[in-house]
This record gives C-alpha cells, structure tokens and sequence, in this order.
C-alpha cells in the first residue's frame, strides 16, 4: 500500500511540473528532485532513481492516457494536449474506497483538543467523498467499527505538552495521586507523551529527585508551559527505557526476570498472536500445552494480564510471580467461597 500511495503521489508531482507554464519542459532529473524534494526532503537522489521515473510516466501514458511527449528540441517533456491535468480524472472506485476508509479514521480524532484545528479539513474530505460517491459519508453507511482512539480525560493538554516538549521547556501542573487521592503541584522537563490502552501518560524527568517519572493526562489539571528551560541531563532512551516494559509502568531500580508460562491450546493461540513482550518465545509444544519464555520487569501490568487467562495459564518461574499469582488467587477464592 505504502509503495502504490507514493507512486500516486508522484504522479501528481509530475503532472504539476509538466503542467507548469512558467517552467516549462522539465528534464528527467527535474521531475526526480521534484518528487524527492517532496516525499523526502532531499534531492539527492538516494530515494528515487531515474528508472523510477521512467516507470511513472509510462504508467501515467498507460493508465491516466496522459499526452506526455518528449522534446528533443528543448530536451524535456511536455503535455501534447494543453489542457490535460492528471486532476481531471475522476476517482476510481478502489480510490474512493481506501479514501472513505481513511476519512473514517480521521473521524476518530475529530474532537480530540490537540487535532481540533483540522476539524475543518477533516470536513472537507467528508464532504468531497460524499459527493464522488454519491451518498453521505455517516455512521450508518460504516461496515467497521473502531476501537475508541482515546481516553476521554486529558487529551486536552496534549497540545500544551507536546508544544513544550518541541520547544524545550518544563511543563507545570496539579496532579492527583492515584493511591492517596491528594493534589500536588509538579514541574518537570517533558520528555515523551506515550499512549497506552487508550490513555495518554507523559513521561517526564525530575530535576529534584534527578529521575524519569510517569503521569497520566487524566489525572492532570491546570497544566501550564513554564518558564524554565527544560533540563537536557536527562539521558532519557525511550527505546532503552522500555526494553523490558510490557506497559507503561518502568521501576529504575527493576532488574528483567525471565519468566516461564504453561498454556493450554486455546490460551496458546492467543499468547502467539498477541505476545505479552517482543521477547516472547515458544520453547516447547505439545498436543494440549505450549511453554513460553519472555525476558521482562514483572509489574502489576503483567501480574493482571495473566490473571486475564484464569486457569488457562500457570506460571512456572519464577518462584516469586508463581507465588503472586498463587496469593491473588487465594484471595479470589475467599471471596468466591
């Protein structure tokens, strides 16, 4: 999809060159830096070749009947009908279907604060499909449904966050602990704005306690960009820090264990299409039993994904994770009794 996206793209950079009026017969190595300077930022030639190119404008001949001839005269290409845009063509019925798709995605994102200014762009879309496809372009009409792209609390300081994080300034706010349920006033350097299971975290350096620290957006209010400059000490790694993590939750102090599970042939299924980490492995297999091994920080994040298998999983080491699991489901049992 990625390589037939880019090939339309160029297409129409291209059509726009050979159309130009103002610079006209734009040689072969004009329309490659056109399209490179694009797509890449850079004119160097290491992402589009000249074959490359060659390739479009046959395919531009062949599949959009485009006019494009070659002027040995003025040694470039030009349209032989004065015309003829590649815009002209209506879009194809495959078109609108991937575009429809696409536009159902970004209605997800409509009314999240930090994507608000392109509401208006995002309508232009909808609007425009809607009438190459002859029906409006609503919820009825959807055969895909979702998951919800974000949690409803603190999407609205994503903005204020991500402009101090690209700017290099520390953020301010009020936060609410989870545990004690009490406010306190916090200043710290933004370093990364991670999403997990539909709610937004910011992950953060401390300058006081000279640590990486996690809030959620949610628990946020009367979050400000402050007027100090954002410490760059930090050594913050975002692939590094999360090396062993199955979630949001990182202890400095964790060590990565290597864990051990025992699964039945249905849980199986569901641990190799969803793996709990990217060092997940099967180690053995048999008709009624599969044995993983994963190399990670045990959190209360991992402790509660097994405990989502109930019975289907048994953890086999280390002996401390078996003795958690073992202890909650003691408690379960009390309550269940």
């Amino acid at each position: 999809m990625p390589h037939i996206k880019n090939a339309l793209i160029r297409y129409r950079i291209i059509d726009r060159a050979i159309s130009n009026k103002y610079n006209r017969y734009p040689t072969k190595k004009d329309l490659r830096e056109a399209c490179e300077e694009y797509l890449y930022g850079s004119v160097d030639g290491l992402h589009i070749c000249d074959s490359t190119i060659e390739k479009d404008l046959f395919a531009m001949k062949m599949e959009h009947d485009a006019p494009i001839k070659y002027s040995r005269r003025h040694h470039g290409y030009y349209y032989s009908e004065d015309n003829y845009s590649l815009n002209d063509i209506p879009l194809s019925d495959k078109d609108l279907e991937s575009i429809c798709f696409a536009v159902n995605t970004l209605k997800q994102f409509r009314d999240v604060s930090m994507f608000k200014q392109f509401g208006q762009a995002i309508d232009k879309i909808v609007d425009r499909v809607s009438v190459e496809i002859k029906q409006p372009l609503n919820e009825s009409n959807h055969s895909i449904q979702f998951e919800t792209a974000f949690s409803e609390g603190g999407s609205e300081f994503l903005a204020t966050i991500y402009e101090a994080i690209c700017n290099g300034f520390k953020v301010g706010f009020v936060y609410r602990s989870f545990s004690s349920n009490s406010f306190s006033n916090r200043m710290v350097t933004p370093v990364l704005l991670k999403q997990f299971r539909n709610r937004w975290y910011l992950i953060s350096f401390d300058s006081s306690s000279k640590s990486i620290k996690t809030f959620a957006l949610d628990r946020m209010k009367e979050v400000i960009i402050g007027p100090e400059k954002a410490d760059q000490n930090h050594g913050f790694n975002s692939v590094e820090y999360f090396q062993f993590a199955t979630g949001i939750t990182v202890n400095k102090k964790s060590i990565p264990e290597k864990v051990k599970l025992k699964a039945n042939e249905i849980a199986s299924k569901y641990i190799i299409s969803q793996p709990f980490h990217h060092s997940q492995t099967l180690i053995s297999n048999s008709i009624k039993y599969h044995e993983f091994e994963l190399t990670i920080f045990i959190t209360e994040e991992f402790v509660r994904s097994l405990l989502g298998f109930s019975s289907e999983i048994e953890v086999l080491s280390p002996k401390s994770l078996r003795e958690t699991i073992k202890k909650r489901v003691s408690e379960m049992n009390k309550i269940y009794k």
